[in-house]
């Protein structure tokens, strides 16, 4: 059963300090205080090797030479005047050298316990040169897939991106952060930032407080609590303040409510550009605005160092101030091992691609991989009816392309492709023909068409891979058009025009408004950017050897225009209804006003999304029936028992994502239509029915009233569990004062 960590009573406001860092603090000047403020730019320079002497940088970013991260903590540890090792930060985000699907394809797995391996290993392959910190899990709310970095995030809901973070932060930090093959994680972007207008990266975000409290702030409330090592600022402003400068955040809310001990990082030069967002008006303020916001350490950008001393002798900061900053960063160095660590030793020839890692990275992308579509039970491929299968498409054989955003020490010549995997999976028995189709998914040119119909029309059915390439999604890559880019629907309609079978295997960061196309292919396995093991996955998925079991993690919008669109949306005072919609097309010329509905959808399409949250085909086929309640009433003492039976009627043993919903339906504050609040995944034979279990506890119908109260609210709710969040199978139930 998968649940986030509720909200929890709140800790000892003063965090105890080891001996080893009171005494070391004490023993500082006040020039080396600040340089543990400072993270720097690693290299091998003359500049940097005299600072990291000096005991003037705690941290360094971005090196991943061994032998130069070595160094440097030699210099550090050995002749920095107190032996203060370095903090060495790298965005390890889906992977070091094994790439696993990006983390929204992960979230789409809905399997916590494998991200927390696959979290593992990237963090020990990092580990393995040097690094020590990673700045992730990024559990943002994503609503918008315009915005480019929603590639980055768990998705749309606040409770799968707080079990999904919760996991890959267990991944990367272990039970003991001091053994060598973890490293710390950072909760990020805090908070907002994907609330960006317009989903253009880096922009304002306006998000009420009652929104804010219930949707956005719920993942970093869980990643608080299971002692993330770290958090970091957005680069956005929130209501009008940007988060590096926001006080309400990082000290009432991080600091006094939730007690947080941990140290806050900014991002990448956000203090400086204070100043650029216009709040303030030269470097100096910038720096004080950060520093009593609650900001511990500055990332490249060198406000602190600049200004610090200056900004002490005028009496804006006290000495006592910076010393509660660098304690938070001496104890994240302790609880490391830093001070423990032999850097004299000679570093050991690190293990990359190991076999074992290689099949987890095959697991995660195999379960991720989302069946949107499947007409005419086309899928699975049977090899012994087929002769010649055509593979078209840019990215069925692009090695890099298939790694996605944010893999900047991923290696393409290890990736295995699609086409790849189905030569050896099918070796002789099948005839592949391969066409490029396209020279990139953004290409215009139709020059590679003709060879691509001529296979096509050869051969028993076509696999066409397409999508995204990895450089549209991520950091700075926003769309305003969510279309298969470039001249990829008309390649879908040339080669639908020859009749043939057609499987769309599509490969992209993002959501996509795939509505133009649906009726052009028969199938549809949205693969996302599987990483390094993407091509034997999606192979298996293709050929039977496996089932898709991935779930959306976010909804699939039909037009841009619907956006934002997610399931979890208001009911408003005038609902969308079937017997309301009416479409533009069929609308009398010079109607009355009033025979519009009146209902709360667009006139050009339909109100719902082409792909909801939580869906997700299978070769099983599962039925839902007997859902029971233990209590129809239930004080906030009690828990709610709850079972429903699951039968696979189909040919295929699959695994199942159940999903446990809930409606409070009514509140001090409007609720939810839909809010999700467990799930499991479970596996069931062909023909084999499971009896599925949750248990329901009143914490998790808690939320932020119109005061911003977390509380219990007596009333009747409505509760659902299914294979996605449009069931209509439904129980009532009631939570009551007592």
């Amino acid at each position: 059963m998968h649940k986030p960590s509720t909200f929890s009573s709140p800790k000892s406001a003063v965090h105890q300090y080891s001996k080893r860092v009171t005494e070391l603090i004490s023993r500082m000047n006040l020039q080396e205080k600040i340089g543990q403020l400072s993270q720097v730019m690693g290299n091998d320079s003359q500049q940097l090797a005299e600072d990291v002497a000096k005991g003037i940088v705690g941290s360094v970013i971005n090196e991943v030479d061994p032998k130069t991260i070595l160094k440097l903590q030699r210099i550090a540890s050995q002749k920095s005047r107190l032996g203060i090792p370095l903090l060495v930060g790298r965005d390890v985000i889906h992977g070091f050298k094994t790439i696993f699907p990006i983390p929204l394809g992960q979230a789409a797995s809905w399997d916590p316990e494998l991200i927390k391996l696959a979290a593992g290993i990237a963090g020990s392959e990092a580990a393995s040169i040097g690094i020590n910190w990673t700045f992730a899990p990024m559990i943002d709310i994503s609503r918008d897939p315009r915005w480019g970095r929603i590639a980055e995030s768990f998705g749309e809901d606040p409770v799968l991106s707080s079990v999904m973070g919760v996991s890959m932060i267990k991944g990367f930090q272990g039970e003991n952060l001091k053994k060598s093959n973890y490293i710390a994680a950072c909760a990020k972007h805090f908070v907002g930032y994907g609330a960006s207008e317009s989903g253009r990266d880096y922009c304002t975000t306006n998000i009420p407080e009652n929104e804010l409290r219930n949707i956005y702030l719920p993942p970093f409330k869980a990643a608080a609590d299971a002692g993330v090592a770290s958090f970091m600022s957005s680069f956005s402003d929130l209501d009008g303040l940007p988060a590096s400068g926001n006080k309400w955040l990082l000290d009432t809310i991080l600091r006094k409510e939730w007690q947080y001990p941990g140290l806050v990082v900014s991002d990448w030069e956000s203090i400086a550009q204070l100043q650029i967002h216009g709040l303030t008006a030269t470097p100096q303020e910038s720096a004080f605005t950060a520093f009593d916001a609650g900001v511990d350490m500055e990332m490249v950008s060198h406000t602190y160092r600049d200004h610090l001393t200056t900004l002490l002798n005028a009496g804006k900061i006290t000495e006592q101030d910076i010393d509660s900053k660098v304690l938070r960063i001496l104890d994240l160095k302790e609880k490391l091992g830093l001070f423990e660590v032999d850097f004299t030793a000679d570093a050991n020839q690190p293990v990359f691609y190991a076999n074992k890692d290689l099949e987890i990275a095959k697991q995660l992308a195999l379960k991720s991989c989302v069946l949107l579509q499947n007409n005419n039970q086309t899928l699975p491929l049977h090899p012994d009816q087929l002769n010649s299968i055509a593979v078209i498409g840019p990215l069925a054989n692009d090695g890099y392309e298939q790694l996605g955003t944010w893999i900047f020490d991923g290696e393409a010549e290890y990736s295995v492709t699609l086409l790849n995997a189905l030569r050896r999976d099918l070796g002789d028995a099948v005839e592949i023909k391969f066409a490029k189709g396209m020279t990139n998914t953004r290409s215009y040119g139709t020059d590679l068409f003709a060879e691509s119909i001529r296979l096509a029309e050869q051969s028993d059915v076509v696999i066409l891979c397409l999508g995204e390439e990895s450089i549209l999604s991520g950091e700075a890559h926003s769309r305003a058009e969510l279309n298969l880019p470039g001249n990829q629907q008309l390649l879908i309609e040339e080669i639908a025009a020859t009749g043939k079978s057609i499987v769309l295997v599509i490969m992209a960061g993002r959501p996509l408004t795939l509505e133009p196309i649906v009726d052009k292919v028969d199938s549809i396995l949205f693969a996302w950017h599987p990483g390094t093991m993407g091509g034997p996955a999606i192979s298996e998925l293709l050929l039977g050897v496996s089932s898709p079991s991935g779930k959306l993690p976010v909804t699939f919008p039909r037009k841009v225009g619907q956006i934002p669109i997610y399931y979890n949306q208001k009911h408003t005072g005038k609902p969308s209804t079937e017997s309301q919609f009416i479409h533009m097309d069929n609308i009398p010329e010079r109607s009355p006003q009033t025979s519009l509905g009146m209902a709360a959808t667009h006139l050009d399409t339909h109100f719902s999304p082409l792909y909801e949250f939580g869906f997700g085909l299978s070769y099983g086929r599962f039925e839902y029936s007997n859902l029971t309640l233990d209590k129809k009433s239930l004080d906030r003492g009690e828990k709610l028992h709850i079972k429903i039976t699951v039968k696979n009627t189909g040919k295929y043993n699959a695994e199942e994502v159940v999903q446990l919903y809930i409606r409070d339906l009514v509140g001090s504050v409007t609720r939810p239509v839909k809010e999700l609040k467990q799930f499991k995944r479970i596996c069931i034979n062909a023909g084999s029915s499971q009896v599925v279990e949750f248990e329901l506890a009143p914490t998790e119908l808690a939320f932020y009233n119109r005061n911003m109260e977390l509380t219990n609210e007596a009333g009747k709710f409505h509760l659902w569990v299914s294979g996605s969040s449009s069931s209509e199978l439904m129980a009532e139930f009631e939570l009551t004062h007592d």
